[in-house]
């Protein structure tokens, strides 16, 4: 599938301003964004956005915020050739350590030291590599959670690459139900479960909410872990507090920091319980407790 790059050139205080609203405005479609400086002296940066969908709609949005923004500014596009944009970025990205965990590409099984929990990911169509501050949050959290409660039975939703799960697998050795809404996440997955040979443990399974039957079948669940987005993560509280189990744990992410109040009234008005923030480059994972 062609992909199309918007960007927007400005001085930086307004390229800043752009960046933070299209955040806000694409949060649920989860488009990539990026920013840099073009001219670190003169203070020039260039804001650009990729999008899969249909670019005359996306165009007219971000034309709409520079309208709301007062910024004077152009709106330039490029088509990207058919090429895995992700794979061939990640290719140079080197192992991030979170915890006791070490994710990193069959490149650098190397930098494994006795004691890591290495969990092996390679590039491709999946969200989820530890470089995010969402996954390397979650990782952190999922140690700790996971060495003072000791869960037996927990769901990774919107699994991504399986990382989580993975993690979950690797260190706790339980079963884990990974699920996400679009099946060629589920099938990375798979595949990922099956590298770091945790397939025995991690039940993969395409699944949009809370609707299956397999989470019927499956729990209830001591710990629930989702990286998503706070959306519908506080539209998730009252199925996320029917499905976890009585004392037991969710891990949630994909939180910007501004949204974490939001997101603690949601579960709070479930009966949740806040335990912990982890703060990570402008995003916030939490433990919450019923």
């Amino acid at each position: 599938m062609t992909q199309t790059r918007f960007h927007v050139t400005s001085d930086r205080a307004s390229a800043e301003r752009l960046f933070s609203a299209l955040e806000v405005a694409f949060e649920e479609e989860g488009y990539p964004l990026a920013a840099f400086d073009t001219d670190e002296v003169k203070g020039i940066r260039e804001v650009s956005l990729y999008t899969d969908d249909e670019p005359a709609s996306v165009r007219q949005r971000i034309e709409a915020l520079l309208g709301e923004l007062a910024i004077e500014a152009d709106i330039d596009a490029e088509l990207l050739p058919d090429i895995d944009w992700v794979a061939l970025s990640l290719e140079g990205l080197q192992p991030v350590r979170a915890g006791r965990f070490l994710v990193h590409g069959s490149h650098d099984r190397d930098r494994r030291r006795i004691g890591d929990l290495a969990i092996e990911i390679e590039a491709g169509l999946a969200f989820g590599t530890g470089h995010h501050g969402t996954t390397s949050g979650c990782l952190e959290m999922i140690e700790i959670v996971g060495r003072r409660e000791r869960p037996r039975n927990a769901l990774d939703l919107g699994t991504g690459s399986a990382v989580l799960a993975i993690a979950l697998a690797k260190m706790l050795h339980i079963p884990v139900l990974a699920t996400d809404i679009d099946p060629v996440a589920t099938r990375v997955a798979g595949v990922n479960a099956r590298l770091n040979e945790v397939s025995s443990w991690v039940e993969t399974r395409t699944a949009p909410g809370f609707h299956d039957a397999i989470f019927r079948a499956r729990a209830p669940f001591d710990l629930i872990v989702a990286n998503i987005l706070a959306r519908p993560l506080m539209s998730l509280a009252p199925e996320m507090a029917r499905f976890v189990t009585p004392g037991g744990s969710v891990i949630l992410s994909g939180i910007l920091e501004r949204q974490r109040n939001a997101v603690l009234a949601a579960y709070g008005g479930q009966k949740f319980r806040h335990v912990q923030t982890l703060w990570r480059d402008g995003w916030v994972t939490l433990h919450l407790k019923r």
